[in-house]
């Protein structure tokens, strides 16, 4: 599930005119750093919900091969993160589904993302399982942080007045954690303290940078980040020829 249909209000004037999941950073469109992941991880199908100037964000993703895109069409209604996914609910079917948002890019250095939250989930004790990254790790975020992380791996909210881990926006979440929730927007909070009281929710710490791409300011660092990138990669060839 790639939650899309937001109104992408702090990216302005940029969304004045394009929905912030079109959005390029480095070349590439913000959800297709998403859907490529997902296609790379060996997802055939993803539900990417639609609001604000749907009718681009549909027209873009037809012209995806892979992964086989189902749209969710909230047009009526924005529903928030939690509120967007229950619609998608009898889309998704009954299996864990990895869900994202597409306002942050993430870098692997070590084990792919999707990969290690797949490794590390247990179907037996998990409803969710989320990807987070330390604080020191973010870049276009200023926030006080999200999740405190415990030797077990469960995440707990922020407790002072600041947490070490921020939400990625990357998990793994049990479809089934959706029966009962309300009808129309609500959080994905209210998910995951459902999965908390259970003692079902879970997390681990993503190694590698996470760019949040939320701002034109968090937009600027990311588009700087992969230019210092590509002139390295450039020096490091002319090295050997």
């Amino acid at each position: 599930m790639v939650l899309a249909a937001g109104l992408g209000t702090r990216m302005r004037p940029l969304t004045d005119d394009m929905p912030k999941p079109l959005i390029p950073v480095a070349g590439k469109a913000l959800i297709d750093w998403t859907l490529d992941r997902f296609a790379a991880a060996g997802v055939s199908r993803a539900v990417v919900n639609v609001h604000y100037r749907a009718d681009q964000m549909e027209a873009h993703l037809a012209a995806r091969l892979r992964p086989e895109i189902a749209i969710s069409d909230e047009r009526a209604l924005l529903l928030e993160t939690g509120g967007g996914l229950k619609k998608a609910r009898a889309i998704l079917g009954e299996a864990p589904v990895y869900c994202t948002n597409t306002d942050a890019i993430l870098v692997d250095e070590g084990e792919e993302a999707c990969a290690a939250l797949a490794d590390a989930w247990r179907d037996r004790d998990m409803d969710a399982l989320l990807l987070l990254v330390p604080k020191e790790s973010a870049s276009g975020y200023d926030g006080a942080g999200d999740f405190d992380l415990d030797g077990a791996g469960r995440p707990a909210w922020r407790r002072f007045a600041s947490a070490p881990f921020v939400f990625t926006g990357l998990q793994i979440i049990r479809p089934a954690l959706l029966d009962g929730a309300p009808e129309g927007p609500f959080s994905m909070r209210l998910l995951w303290e459902r999965a908390m009281a259970t003692g079902r929710l879970f997390a681990i710490a993503h190694t590698g940078p996470w760019m949040h791409v939320g701002d034109p300011q968090g937009l600027a660092l990311a588009e700087a980040f992969f230019d210092k990138m590509i002139d390295v990669e450039k020096r490091m060839a002319d090295r050997s020829l």
